[in-house]
């Protein structure tokens, strides 16, 4: 099983999107591919679509369970895995046909190998699999701080890219929690001692208008939630990592300036929360000078404008 790496496709009512991801999959030039399909409690027909492409194809393992939420599917999948390499692929997404193969090529150098991505809606036409530059590699440190400062295409999600699989002997994702990915970056990189980019667009991101990171919910607080609990602990557990900490948290104050939809009523509490946030943090982010240009330009905004004002040229950044 030392070449063998489990895909992890959770599944929640995503018939019109499953066949394209699957057969992404199931066509891959990498064929030594363990397929866990977790039909998460779908009302519609991805659980008999899942079902159907496991007849084709022996390699595609399908659970049903309950509905519990993504964290909860992906944990199931890893449960039972037998893949010394593992990689997340979102039921509405889908990868190019070399996507396993090219990552592979660096899986033995690295403990995480992460690939480019392309965003795009049902209505946009497809571009083909890119090049994207130069193989970069990264120490667990460097890649944190790039993650956390939001730099060199760097991010927290769990797709797009493959993990050796030891790292989830221990980790396991937050069941119920949006921004799971986020919540288990650092767990995952005390894990990790390099860290490869191949910055090739291999991954396909749909952006659905019904999805929730795509409107206001108030469960997108647990962004605040997660990234302040970070802050907490870091001086005991992460103390290098703080300042890019405390950067990520100021991005994800601002956002919720920028996001809520009912901010001098309902929303009003998150309003206050996050202005309370920008307000701590701000001094130290204005004066670390790896910060982004965009927030640092926002703090300065945060100086002179009035709540409401700024609120108002946020939502229309």
């Amino acid at each position: 099983m030392k070449d063998l790496v489990s895909v992890i496709v959770p599944a929640y009512n995503v018939a019109p999107y499953l066949e394209q991801c699957l057969k992404s999959i199931v066509t891959q030039t990498y064929a030594r591919l363990e397929v866990i399909v977790v039909d998460d409690g779908s009302t519609d027909a991805s659980g008999a679509i899942a079902e159907e492409w496991a007849q084709r194809d022996p390699r595609v393992k399908v659970i049903h369970q309950p509905n519990a939420g993504l964290s909860a599917a992906r944990n199931t999948a890893l449960n039972v895995m037998q893949g010394a390499f593992v990689t997340f692929i979102d039921s509405d997404d889908f990868v190019a046909p070399q996507y396993v193969e090219r990552l592979m090529q660096y899986a033995s150098e690295a403990d995480a190998v992460l690939c480019g991505w392309v965003n795009f809606a049902d209505a946009d036409a497809i571009p083909a699999p890119s090049p994207g530059g130069e193989v970069r590699s990264y120490s667990a440190f460097q890649a944190v701080q790039h993650i956390l400062y939001q730099r060199h295409g760097l991010t927290h999600s769990a797709w797009g890219r493959i993990y050796n699989a030891r790292i989830f002997q221990q980790v396991r994702f937050p069941v119920g929690m949006l921004y799971e990915d986020l919540a288990v970056l650092m767990p995952i990189m005390q894990q990790v001692s390099r860290l490869v980019f191949v910055p090739d667009r291999l991954y396909y991101y749909r952006q659905r208008p019904g999805s929730i990171l795509a409107s206001f919910n108030p469960r997108r607080t647990h962004v605040l939630d997660i990234l302040e609990d970070m802050e907490r602990r870091a001086p005991d557990q992460w103390s290098e990592h703080l300042p890019a900490i405390r950067s990520r948290l100021l991005s994800a104050y601002f956002n919720m300036l920028r996001i809520v939809t009912d901010p001098h009523g309902a929303h009003a509490p998150i309003i206050r929360r996050a202005l309370t946030g920008i307000k701590r943090l701000r001094k130290s982010c204005l004066l670390d000078r790896r910060v982004r240009l965009r927030n640092k330009a926002a703090i300065l905004l945060s100086y002179i404008l009035p709540t409401r004002l700024l609120t108002t040229l946020l939502r229309h950044r």
